[in-house]
């Protein structure tokens, strides 16, 4: 039954049942062979490109227990089957029913309501890498469809917002029409694949990575078997650049390494495997001990995640990630599973078999930066906070055009670079960077600041967090002069798209009281965090920190930094990490803001 026909004088809650109903009812029929795969086969085996997903949901369903709601979605109808109806629903301007709102995300469309009656839509851009004139196109289209803007993610993405439901169709063809796509960006799937920015120009990098990172968003995108995992999946390729990809936040983590001579395998750059890294729930993808030749890192890849297709939990949605899978029988055991799928063992070493990875440079990411190619430079540009507008768009396209090298790559620090430019451009280029409200140059706290949508266009949400970023930054700014690297991320919920658990500072949103009955935006603050090489969640420094309140807290913490450090060359990291959560508080607070 598709509830979309029913009469319009049903009431929206009792489409919702009667979906829900529905639903059950072809759970059911599926889970006798009477529908779904094979309709009218009872107890037939299921087939075709969604069938380990199918066995996976019947193992579930014969041991008693419930699939969880968008397991039933995908198994009443997959969501690439019911393209018509997304156009049918933009005809009408209608938006989606529950059932729909979590297909249409295989689109790359998240219908954002209560925050906005309106669509995000969110890209594909393999390593970040986009042209000068996809860029321009996305700016066109931005006007025409959308908020007439862009947000750099942290996955080193695009993504629109403000899409009325009439837009959605236009929108995910006419990005199609630019070589682009946002084809499974959301929901149950492998999302963008993410890669060092600097791949191929970077002086220190001991690989390129856009060609793995390629080779995987072309796997994914053409297997359909690939699509409708028990949840999301994110892998990264770091080719050990200047510029981190914080490829350990990944399910799956390719680090480019050095492997050398005296070992059993064969000495040169490999990738070390890194699996299970979800910081949302406070965990870093875990060595193996395993090495991967680049060329095989699409098929190790692929074992992994069939391996994930059968065993991850289908019933409870916060326990569906990789890393569970892991926790619940073991590393080895896991990776027996991966070995069987790929048909031969995986070449492991001793950990004195890696040479150290060349040193992060946590500002390369802003500002004027020697390329490995005599005479070229990238230019990092600082966007406020990941957001660009369109005509900054068509504008940074240009100079990329006519001063770079024609691309444009994004970060996972949520601003952009533009590679290619002579040494004698530089200056012309950073002058025209500058004239459309744009800079090369930040500050230490500016730098590194990190925040996701927020509540102002994510039902999630808990606070405004880009607003409040700002005002940090804007406090803070004038009144300490940081003189390292500092990382402040704020995220909305405990989804941590902002990545709060590893930056030096990490605010997560949460709603505080304020008085006997009074709730307000606020946060918790977490300090101590680190990627890479100090890798490690953050400790918690302040519970129910109010929204407004947070600049002065902020500031007094990187006083008591400034204050108590043990010399100049220690880290904030270092500083947090030698004391306790209560201690914190306790210096900063001894701070006296003037």
């Amino acid at each position: 039954m598709k509830i979309e026909t029913l009469p319009v004088d049903f009431t929206d809650e009792q489409k919702r049942y009667l979906e829900g109903f529905a639903t059950g009812l072809q759970v059911s029929r599926v889970g006798r062979g009477l529908g779904g795969a094979n309709p009218g086969k009872a107890n037939s085996e299921p087939s075709g490109p969604d069938a380990a997903h199918l066995r996976a949901q019947d193992k579930i369903l014969a041991s008693g227990k419930k699939l969880a709601d968008q397991e039933k979605f995908k198994r009443e109808q997959h969501p690439f089957d019911a393209y018509p109806r997304l156009k049918e629903q933009a005809l009408g301007n209608a938006p989606p029913s529950p059932a729909d709102n979590f297909r249409w995300r295989y689109f790359g469309l998240f219908y954002v309501a209560p925050a906005q009656d309106s669509y995000m839509c969110r890209l594909r851009i393999p390593n970040g890498i986009l042209t000068h004139w996809q860029l321009a196109g996305m700016a066109d289209l931005a006007e025409r469809y959308c908020g007439p803007f862009c947000h750099v993610t942290t996955r080193a993405n695009l993504q629109v917002r403000e899409v009325p439901p009439r837009h959605a169709v236009a929108l995910i063809e006419g990005i199609q029409d630019l070589g682009l796509c946002s084809r499974g960006s959301g929901a149950d799937n492998i999302r963008n694949v993410t890669g060092t920015p600097t791949a191929g120009i970077d002086p220190q990098e001991l690989l390129d990575t856009r060609a793995y990172a390629r080779a995987w968003h072309y796997h994914i995108l053409n297997d359909r078997s690939l699509t409708g995992l028990p949840r999301k999946f994110n892998v990264a390729f770091d080719g050990a650049g200047k510029i981190a990809v914080l490829e350990d936040t990944n399910d799956i983590a390719f680090a480019a390494v050095e492997v050398k001579a005296g070992f059993e395998a064969e000495p040169g750059v490999w990738f070390r495997l890194g699996i299970g890294g979800i910081t949302g729930h406070r965990d870093f993808a875990r060595q193996t001990g395993i090495i991967v030749k680049p060329d095989d890192a699409t098929k190790v890849a692929d074992a992994i995640v069939r391996v994930f297709i059968d065993l991850g939990d289908r019933t409870n949605r916060l326990k569906a990630r990789l890393k569970y899978v892991i926790d619940g029988m073991g590393m080895e055991k896991f990776l027996r599973l991966v070995e069987e799928k790929l048909g031969r063992a995986l070449a492991r070493v001793p950990a004195e078999a890696l040479a150290p990875r060349p040193a992060f440079d946590r500002m390369a990411h802003i500002g004027v930066h020697r390329q490995k190619q005599a005479g070229l430079n990238w230019i990092g540009v600082s966007l406020p906070l990941g957001k660009v507008t369109a005509q900054q768009m068509r504008e940074l396209a240009k100079i990329a055009r006519d001063l770079g090298d024609g691309e444009l790559r994004l970060t996972v620090w949520q601003n952009l670079l533009i590679p290619g430019v002579r040494d004698e451009n530089v200056e012309l280029a950073v002058a025209a960077i500058e004239t459309i409200g744009l800079a090369v140059k930040a500050s230490q706290i500016r730098a590194g600041l990190v925040a996701c949508t927020g509540n102002a266009g994510c039902k999630f949400a808990a606070s405004d967090t880009k607003r409040h970023a700002a005002e940090i930054a804007d406090w803070c700014e004038p009144r300490v002069a940081i003189d390292a690297p500092l990382n402040i991320h704020v995220t909305g919920c405990h989804h941590s798209c902002a990545q709060h658990y590893i930056s030096d500072i990490g605010l997560i949103a949460a709603k505080v009281p304020a008085g006997a009955e009074d709730i307000v935006e606020g946060y918790h603050l977490f300090a101590g965090g680190g990627f890479g090489p100090n890798a490690d969640v953050g400790q918690e420094v302040y519970h129910d920190l109010k929204a407004d309140d947070a600049p002065k807290t902020v500031e007094k913490l990187l006083k008591a930094y400034l204050s108590h450090r043990s010399s100049r060359e220690e880290t904030f990291l270092a500083f947090a990490r030698r004391h306790d959560g209560a201690t914190l508080r306790k210096l900063a607070d001894a701070e006296a803001s003037p």
